[in-house]
């Protein structure tokens, strides 16, 4: 059996995941730590104060953010091959952050896709303040049960020594193959399964008054809406098509699973198929920055007020400086004079 999985994981796909991957996952780091810092910024430094929409989308930035820190102890690891040298603590840690990133950041973006649809189809004026206290308690409910789903990187991961590849790998141990269903049955249902059709109605229906009310066209309440959920949109679209390539290999995992598919040629797609699909899904956390200054017309009007208060700021400082600098100077002048 050990021969057998040699032979089907020594691939020439293999030698491009270890010469291609690395750079793939570097640039996902570069412009995700870079990107989601800017929005984190904009939102923490806005004049006004952060509506619902906003603190569902900073909790999705920081979760992005968190996820993208933690890449480039895989590119290292796999520029040694999946050697891992990090130690076990730092195993489980960085794995349960990049799996808490997924289910944070699904049910992020479902809060989000709910509270665009409530905010066009029954608009409220009132209790603002209060949602906003809610939404809150909701996001720090949802990092929690983040950290709780992904668990099991604590209790099964470990570095573990391959002799038949000489090399120690940070890996996912189940004490039984129960546990791997498991696993994907979470990853399908709570990632999947019950968020889509949810973000699916609620995007059904935005789209529908989006497309029928005249009345928000013409409101100046109604523009600032509709393009916070055209951003909206855009976001969700683009994270089901990153996400949907890993869906379908974690489907076709618990087909092998049950033996309902099996041999080399589908061990070589699964183990393949699922470096690429997993690492096609972290660019998401990449993409979301950009899509926010290119769709984002509402988040460019809020970049530019934080600019222009930093600008501001900053020339205040350098007059404040620049005044005390030439009072120093005059008293210096007068002491010189009295001399």
């Amino acid at each position: 059996m050990e021969s057998a999985e040699i032979f089907c994981n020594h691939t020439d796909a293999w030698d491009w995941v270890y010469t291609m991957q690395p750079a793939y996952m570097s640039i996902i780091c570069f412009l995700g730590v870079i990107g989601n810092s800017f929005v984190l910024c904009v939102f923490c430094l806005q004049k006004r104060r952060s509506s619902v929409a906003d603190i569902y989308l900073s909790n999705l930035a920081a979760a992005d953010l968190l996820m993208v820190s933690c890449l480039p102890f895989w590119v290292a690891t796999i520029i040694d091959k999946f050697h891992w040298r990090f130690g076990e603590l730092m195993c489980q840690l960085i794995n349960i952050v990049i799996g808490m990133n997924y289910y944070c950041s699904v049910l992020f973006l479902t809060l989000v896709s709910l509270d665009r649809y409530l905010a066009l189809t029954r608009p409220l004026s009132q209790g603002r303040e209060r949602r906003a206290f809610w939404a809150r308690g909701i996001c720090f409910s949802i990092w929690v049960a983040g950290v709780l789903l992904s668990f099991p990187a604590i209790l099964f991961r470990s570095v573990q020594f391959f002799p038949h590849l000489g090399i120690d790998a940070c890996y996912v141990a189940y004490p039984h193959e129960g546990w791997r269903l498991r696993y994907n049955m979470t990853v399908s249902i709570v990632g999947f399964l019950i968020p889509v059709p949810i973000v699916s109605y609620c995007s059904y229906h935005i789209t529908k008054v989006l497309r029928s009310s005249q009345k928000m066209k013409k409101g100046s309440r109604g523009s600032v809406e509709r393009k916070a959920a055209y951003l909206v949109l855009v976001v969700l679209a683009v994270f089901v098509l990153s996400w949907l390539p890993y869906q379908i290999l974690i489907f076709l995992d618990t087909l092998d699973h049950y033996g309902i598919i099996s041999g080399c040629t589908w061990a070589y797609v699964l183990d393949i198929g699922n470096q690429l699909a997993t690492y096609f899904g972290y660019s998401n956390s990449s993409l979301n920055p950009f899509l926010y200054v290119i769709v984002g017309k509402h988040f460019k009007q809020r970049a530019r007020e934080v600019f222009r208060l930093l600008l501001c700021r900053r020339k205040q400082q350098w007059r404040k400086s620049g005044h005390s600098n030439a009072n120093l100077n005059s008293t210096k002048q007068t002491e010189s004079t009295k001399i």
